[in-house]
């Protein structure tokens, strides 16, 4: 879709892209603050006030007395809210038809800049909180990656941790955590539709979002670093959860990160690729992939897989001679060239709706302020070189900073000969 991107600043010191998309059938908006669970100020005791938060916003407010009233106001034509936490971000977003485009924008506003957080609310949306996390706990990857993360260094909370820390939190914890982190400097946004004519009548709007006074939020820097094998015994998971993860303590590139996203196609983005395609014609495995993802401080390439014990080994060599070949110089044009053709593809579907524009902007903009220019993709694509790729991979390997986890009916004997069998890619 033709859209045309803009910066603004509100008079009160917050941020944001106007995204005009002319013609646009529908409108989208998030709206984010640096208020995820590493804002907690107790965060070592209290670790899901900010989540609880979260379920909170569309609670009681200036505007409406409860959680039913805002719903049934704001879902009436069709709408839709939510809102989500990670460890950094508070994120309210919402979608709705473009004839009460601003109507919806108005009563977000009540769950950004005028909730009340009352002690009903609170009860209410703690149980349903602590239902969320103990669903998590019986989901393999959700309980592996947060202890990875934890062994090499990063100061999250695995969901057993939030678990335990919800006793401790009471309703003034959800208040105070608002007032310091729901500040106008704090926050960021992304709206996008058709804003033809209404550039001024969206601008007054957000200027109505009052908010206190405060600067944006820093980020947390943690020390990464090396971790031992480790295993999380489930003796009645009988499908092992792999995990390896390889850290590089700095912000990688755009370059770097188009360079290992086409990488990761080449090794597990289809059923002809090297690891995963190998993986499944010799039936080791039904699925693995592979990520990079960039942090402020730091990034991370990531394998994960869920395998039966007997062909462990097997998928462990398969993914540490691939990463071999890739150390080796052994990316060819060829197989470059596919990638990148597959990239084209998906970027080209990657704007068929205004809520895949907000959110490929948002991404990125809220991350560290850049407008990504959704126009060079193809030119960032095909400028990648399996030179590229092969530096980007050896810089990665070439820091030593890694682990291996497991989780299942297996235990840390297997774990430690898996460590064993990919440390030889060091």
């Amino acid at each position: 879709m033709q859209h045309e991107v803009s910066e603004y600043q509100l008079k009160s010191g917050g941020r944001g892209l106007i995204v005009n998309v002319p013609g646009a059938p529908v409108m989208a908006s998030q709206f984010q603050f640096r208020a995820g669970n590493r804002y907690v100020l107790d965060y070592q005791h209290k670790s899901q006030t900010a989540h609880i938060m979260e379920h909170m916003a569309f609670g009681a407010s200036d505007g409406f007395a409860t959680a039913h009233e805002y719903d049934a106001t704001f879902t009436k034509n069709g709408a839709i809210y939510n809102a989500y936490t990670d460890d950094v971000s508070m994120v309210y977003e919402a979608t709705c038809a473009d004839f009460e485009w601003s109507r919806v924008l108005g009563l977000q506003k009540y769950a950004i800049c005028q909730p009340h957080f009352n002690q009903d609310d609170f009860a209410s949306e703690v149980g349903a909180v602590r239902s969320e996390l103990i669903g998590y706990l019986s989901q393999a990857d959700r309980v592996l990656w947060p202890r990875v993360a934890q062994a090499m260094g990063d100061d999250t909370k695995t969901f057993q941790e939030g678990l335990d820390s919800i006793p401790n939190i009471t309703a003034e914890d959800i208040r105070e955590h608002w007032r310091r982190t729901h500040t106008a400097g704090n926050l960021r946004f992304v709206v996008a539709g058709n804003f033809v004519g209404r550039i001024g009548q969206l601008r007054e709007i957000l200027n109505s979002f009052e908010l206190g006074a405060g600067d944006r939020l820093p980020i947390a820097v943690d020390e990464m670093h090396s971790a031992p094998a480790f295993a999380i015994r489930r003796k009645d998971v009988p499908g092992i959860g792999l995990a390896i993860s390889l850290v590089v303590p700095r912000k990688l590139s755009d370059a770097e990160n188009e360079a290992m996203s086409l990488l990761n196609h080449i090794l597990n983005g289809t059923l002809h690729s090297r690891i995963q395609g190998e993986a499944r014609r010799r039936g080791l495995l039904y699925y693995m992939w592979s990520q990079l993802s960039t942090f402020e401080h730091n990034s991370s390439w990531d394998f994960g897989a869920q395998v039966s014990v007997s062909n462990l080994p097997a998928g462990v060599d398969l993914v540490t001679n691939e990463m071999q070949r890739v150390k080796d110089g052994l990316v060819d044009e060829t197989e470059l060239a596919e990638a990148k053709s597959y990239a084209m593809g998906r970027y080209q579907m990657g704007t068929q709706t205004v809520g895949q524009i907000a959110g490929w902007l948002a991404d990125r903009y809220f991350f560290d302020g850049v407008i990504d220019d959704f126009s060079a993709v193809p030119a960032r694509i095909n400028a990648i070189s399996p030179e590229q790729i092969i530096e980007t991979a050896r810089d990665i390997i070439r820091h030593n900073c890694w682990t291996l986890g497991l989780y299942g009916s297996t235990d840390k004997t297997m774990a430690d000969q898996l460590y064993d069998r990919f440390a030889k890619l060091f």
